[in-house]
């Protein structure tokens, strides 16, 4: 298995392809299947680029990480990973939930290396009272698949997804339910106590291609409080899809990913000679 051991974690990750490199960083208490599961279609038809799948330090099987204490912290184990595992190369960054809360402080830290950016459902305040969001609703439920599911199933997918059918399940069951059983409850729960950065995520501006998606049902982190960062992303797509929630590229799958390969066809172009 690969593990990259830096300062303050051991790192697991899955290094897939070969290319200008990808760094996945998926959301809170899940793993690198988050990402993978919506992203590695997307290159059945594309070449060129090198994915690089992360389990985020006290998630999924990522270990060693007993020193970290806060999102700074986490953010350190992130960028000493890319550093070690990519040294002194140009790539570019995806983040969903608080892997793009994640993102937005290694673009601060690396945005000279950094040739693009995707922003999949966004943490943009790390304070929940903070934030601007829809009440829980749902879209769509095929009740009589549902009564196939146990109670508990049912209420943790009705919890999380706004579509309730059986392709939405399946997804739900191995993308994001699969790398939840495997988080140290413990170790987040410590982290959700310091979980924004001590710095200012307002102070920079970004100018290469990016993207936000953001889902119109997202009862988690919303989608108004990202534009505003509008100002900061000078080449960014903003698009905010109906019939999804926080987990918008498993309810959407077709427009997810219409957006996320023009986006990277807007980063290759940007990028001709590097690409």
């Amino acid at each position: 298995m690969p593990f990259c051991k830096v300062k303050n974690a051991t790192i697991y990750y899955e290094d897939v392809g070969v290319g200008k490199p990808i760094i996945m960083l998926h959301g809170f208490s899940l793993d690198h299947r988050l990402m993978s599961g919506c992203m590695e279609p997307i290159f059945q038809k594309r070449e060129g680029w090198r994915r690089i799948y992360i389990d985020l330090p006290g998630m999924g099987q990522s270990r060693d990480y007993e020193q970290i204490h806060n999102s700074d912290e986490m953010l350190e184990a992130i960028i000493s990973f890319i550093e070690a595992l990519i040294p002194n190369q140009s790539y570019i960054i995806v983040g969903e939930s608080y892997g793009g809360y994640l993102a937005q402080g290694v673009i601060r830290s690396q945005k000279e290396k950094l040739l693009g950016a995707a922003f999949i459902c966004p943490m943009i305040l790390p304070n929940k009272e903070d934030r601007t969001v829809p009440q829980q609703t749902i879209v769509y439920s095929g009740n009589e698949f549902l009564a196939q599911l146990t109670k508990e199933e049912v209420d943790s997918f009705s919890a999380n997804q706004v579509v309730l059918d059986k392709y939405n399940w399946e997804r739900y069951k191995n993308e994001v339910l699969a790398g939840a059983q495997l988080a140290d409850d413990e170790f987040l729960t410590k982290i959700q106590n310091n979980y924004g950065f001590s710095f200012n995520l307002k102070d920079f501006q970004f100018h290469s291609p990016s993207l936000f998606l953001l889902g119109k049902q997202d009862a988690v982190v919303g989608y108004q409080d990202a534009f505003n960062t509008l100002a900061q992303f000078s080449r960014s797509t903003f698009a905010v899809l109906d019939r999804a929630g926080h987990n918008l590229q498993i309810e959407q799958p077709q427009l997810f990913n219409a957006l996320i390969d023009e986006w990277l066809d807007r980063v290759e172009e940007s990028n001709e000679k590097d690409v």
